[in-house]
């Protein structure tokens, strides 16, 4: 993947899963009615909601990746996290619709035909999944898209429904009780359920700027310490995140020693350390005077890394 952008490495993945998805809702739609059954119907339900997820995530993709600019100067990270929002609110959706029909069929039973032909196509989409999910897992991993993951939890559950409904389907070849086809249909719609609320919670999570894992601020707490050259504190930090991207706000108290220019050099040294630590991630820092007002941090080391002033707060006890 060198030399190829962050984006463009997303995008390929997500048009992959758009061409991969397709294929299979088109197959299983198709074989679904040849055999008028419920649960290879609910499973064309899922891959279809699985591509308009595929393709929701390729748009956002391509969004997301752009720089900033003047009307979105935090850049555009937040578009991930409506499209994995959006992927969820859709897998619900296909998870009423596959309840419906389940429901229906259990009313009206009839059976179904051609259960070989629907052993067969869940059988293509399983493998066809993991091969797609897993190589899609790899790449939001390497490149942090919440996109890419949204859809490749979709296509894993995908995996555990076609796998459910090929089990079901040797069961009513073997048994021929062709009441377990809406049953089956069922639990797939009980997993999607639960994908979706996995999904919805974590892109919410960067709807409503939620602070970053406390390993991540751990981090950046580290590189304060090393940057700062022992006369640069922390004072408070405030952390987000935004798709990919991280948005760091600190507060540091200088000593009373240290002019303008020096100052800054120190806080651009921490940022460079941050930015060693975190990956894409934008860091504001905002100077004040140590509070400290009877040190002069002359011919004597500081008092604040000793814990000796009354009520001031150290990065150490952070």
């Amino acid at each position: 993947m060198a030399g190829i952008s962050t984006t463009k490495i997303n995008v390929r993945a997500a048009s992959f899963s758009v061409y991969s998805n397709t294929i299979l809702t088109v197959g299983k739609f198709a074989v679904g009615f040849i055999m008028a059954s419920t649960a290879v119907i609910s499973e064309g339900i899922h891959s279809g909601i699985d591509l308009l997820a595929s393709l929701t995530a390729f748009l956002s993709l391509r969004r997301s990746g752009k720089p900033a600019d003047k009307e979105h100067p935090f850049g555009h990270g937040r578009f991930e996290n409506i499209s994995g929002f959006v992927e969820g609110v859709l897998i619900f959706m296909a998870a009423l619709l596959i309840i419906i029909e389940a429901v229906q069929k259990i009313l009206n039973l009839e059976e179904i035909r051609e259960v070989s032909l629907g052993i067969i196509m869940m059988g293509i989409s399983t493998l066809a999944n993991v091969l797609v999910s897993t190589y899609l897992f790899r790449v939001a991993r390497k490149t942090e898209s919440i996109a890419l993951e949204a859809d490749a939890e979709h296509l894993r559950v995908d995996v555990i429904t076609s796998l459910g409904v090929f089990a079901g389907l040797v069961a009513i070849q073997i048994t021929d009780i062709h009441l377990l086809d809406p049953l089956i249909a069922l639990a797939v719609a009980g997993l999607i359920i639960s994908t979706a609320i996995k999904i919805t919670r974590k892109s919410f999570e960067g709807l409503v700027d939620t602070k970053l894992s406390t390993e991540e601020e751990m981090k950046v707490l580290e590189a304060v310490k090393a940057g700062s050259e022992g006369v640069v504190w922390l004072h408070s930090i405030r952390t987000r995140k935004a798709g990919r991207d991280r948005f760091i706000d600190l507060v540091v108290w200088a000593c009373h020693t240290l002019g303008v220019e020096e100052a800054h050099r120190i806080c651009d040294n921490i940022e460079a350390k941050i930015a060693n630590r975190i990956e894409h991630t934008s860091v504001i820092i905002h100077v004040e005077p140590c509070p400290d007002t009877e040190c002069n941090h002359v011919g004597s080391e500081c008092r604040l890394t000793q814990g000796n002033v009354k009520g001031l707060v150290t990065a150490d006890k952070l």
